[in-house]
């Protein structure tokens, strides 16, 4: 067994104006920006699955456009999270997982779930719609992460809820959403939403440091000490985790450059 899970990090989506000429080489032609970025990054985070559907061969061309070994992230449909009654979210949760996206094979990475700042944590139907997450999709693994920005959902008994089916919180470094560090899945998922166009790295050196240390932390199967847990208590079981980092702030300009040097610092030896 391997002492570690594969830390992989990115950003969110590829299409980005200011990115062309800062990011992008000035004369890369915008149907090239996948084939350029997915050689730079290890994993993409799609934000449009999230606003509506796509067809199958766009799914099909977005793996055939990127390496082998790198993966997407997709957000699920606003129709499935966006709704008082998250129970009632199956119709809408079949439509958006048989749109065609195991046309991405291998290169399908966690499917992020995420939920309104305005929705607050019910046990029974939260419950009820992490029951209808299914583990496949046309005999492809699936992934589950949710992103929660109530604080109503910091309780042990929301922790113990995604683990009990397998499910990931992100662990998002926000201004004004709370910090779910919390490990019950055998992924970890973080989005880094505090860095400024103002820094080329978008995050001080220190910080990224800190955060390289952390998500190394997580890769052995173990829990960073200087993260707040929900629950502190919980045991978490020490086994090698696959680790998804995000960095995607306000302006986002300088994100790419953030995601690099992160992933550098976290590829370092030793």
């Amino acid at each position: 067994m391997t002492k570690s899970g594969e830390i992989r990090i990115g950003v969110g989506g590829w299409t980005f104006e200011p990115w062309r000429g800062h990011f992008y080489p000035a004369e890369l032609k915008q149907k090239d920006e996948l084939h350029y970025a997915s050689r730079k990054l290890k994993v993409i985070e799609i934000n449009g699955t999230y606003y509506s559907s796509q067809k199958p061969e766009t799914f099909a061309k977005w793996g055939a456009d990127v390496p082998e070994g790198f993966v997407f992230s997709l957000k699920a449909s606003r129709f499935v999270t966006n709704r008082r009654v998250l129970a009632e979210a199956g119709e809408s949760m079949e439509r958006f997982l048989t749109q065609g996206l195991t046309e991405l094979g291998p290169h399908l990475g966690p499917i992020l779930w995420q939920f309104a700042p305005t929705k607050k944590f019910d046990p029974d139907d939260f419950e009820a719609f992490l029951r209808l997450l299914p583990d496949k999709q046309d005999g492809l693994p699936l992934r589950h992460v949710v992103e929660v920005r109530h604080d109503s959902f910091k309780v042990p008994e929301f922790v113990e809820l995604l683990a009990k089916y397998g499910v990931a919180p992100v662990c998002a470094e926000h201004f004004d959403y709370p910090m779910i560090a919390d490990v019950t899945a055998d992924f970890v998922y973080a989005r880094l939403q505090k860095g400024s166009d103002d820094i080329k790295t978008c995050y001080p050196p220190d910080d990224l440091k800190s955060w390289a240390k952390r998500l190394h932390t997580w890769s052995e199967g173990k829990v960073p000490d200087d993260l707040e847990l929900v629950d502190p208590k919980r045991k978490v079981t020490a086994v090698p985790r696959e680790v998804f980092a995000f960095i995607i702030h306000e302006g986002k300009v300088n994100a790419p450059h953030g995601a690099i040097a992160l992933q550098e610092k976290v590829d370092l030896p030793g």
